[in-house]
Formats: structure tokens, sequence, C-alpha cells
């Protein structure tokens, strides 16, 4: 394999900078979820420490959305969560439910979690995750694009660009201009010391 960089090869090998660059795309995959997903850019929000608050709680909230993904691949397996669920969707469900939700079970009902060590924190996220029906959250599967048909060339109607017309018709008024202009023109007698 070749790479090419401004990078010394005592420095790093095709493989590291390789394997840099594939972690370069988890980051990138990261920001569009954020950005088109969470919307953390609020276009209203002017001020500058607002739009970097708004940054970090759709961070924190992606962070989120990474703990229920990662208890769903420990539940239905890895190949199943990253190729058919959709952040979109699951997204979606927790912000329509979770008002819902929060008015039927109390905040005092969940007091419980805070005192769950890590380990029973993760085995209640895997029975929670068990229970989920993935095709809820199925994406959606992305259309084969048609193939355009080829244009006929027609012999009764040849094809002319849109700027050759354009010119066209800007000759012509041009020219239409012209005429009307020297119609305009009065003919003037020439003064007598210029006749002979």
């Amino acid at each position: 394999m070749a790479v090419f960089c401004n990078l010394r090869q005592e420095n790093a090998s095709s493989i590291v900078i390789s394997n840099i660059y594939l972690k370069r795309w988890s980051v990138e995959g990261l920001f569009q979820v954020v950005s088109d997903t969470l919307e953390c850019e609020i276009k209203t929000l002017g001020y500058p420490k607002a739009a970097l608050f708004s940054f970090c709680m759709a961070l924190v909230a992606y962070n989120i959305l990474s703990v229920i993904k990662s208890a769903l691949r420990s539940v239905h397996g890895q190949g199943k969560i990253d190729a058919g669920v959709s952040n979109y969707y699951l997204v979606e469900e927790i912000q329509s439910t979770y008002t819902g939700m929060m008015i039927a079970i109390p905040d005092v009902e969940w007091k419980f979690v805070t005192h769950l060590s890590l380990p029973a924190f993760a085995e209640l996220l895997k029975q929670w995750a068990a229970k989920v029906d993935l095709k809820r959250f199925a994406s959606s599967p992305k259309a084969q694009k048609k193939p355009q048909p080829k244009r006929k060339k027609e012999p009764n109607r040849p094809h002319v660009s849109t700027a050759r017309l354009l010119a066209d018709k800007q000759r012509q008024s041009k020219h239409s201009r012209l005429e009307q202009q020297t119609s305009n023109l009065v003919e003037t007698p020439l003064p007598q010391a210029l006749q002979t």
C-alpha cells in the first residue's frame, strides 16, 4: 500500500496513517449525527456562547445515544444494529416518549438508578434492550438509482444551447434598436457652404 503524505516514513508507516484516517471517518460520522439528527446547529442562536452550549448538549445527547446503541448491540448483535437501526428513528422515539414518560413515571421512581453500580446499570440496560422491537427503528433502505434514458436525437428538433438562444435574442434586440434609431433620424439638408 502506498500513501502520499507530508510525514517522514520513520515517523509513520502507511498502515499507521491508514488507521488514523479510518478513525477520522468515525469522527466525521459523529459530527454528521450530531448536526443532522440531534440538530446541534440552531440558526437562530446568534450568541457564540449559546451556540457552543447547544453543541455541547448535542454531544452529551450523542453519548447517551451511543450508550443506548451499545446496549442494543450487546443483546441483538453488532451487525444488526450497525446495518439496520436508524439514529433518526431512535432519537425521534426518545424525544416523543420522554415527556409522557416523565408524567407517567415521576422522578422519584428513577432514584434507584443513581444507586446502581456500573455492572448493575449495564445489566439493566441489557434487559431493557432485549425488549426493543428493532423493526420500529429500521433504517430505510437506499433505493437504487434508475439509469437515465439516453436522449434520442430528432432530426426535426436539433438541440440548441440556452446560451446560444440568449445570444441570438440579444443580437436581434440590438439590431432592431439600431434600425429604430436610424428610422427616427430626420434627413437634414446640407448647409449652403458645403454644397457644391
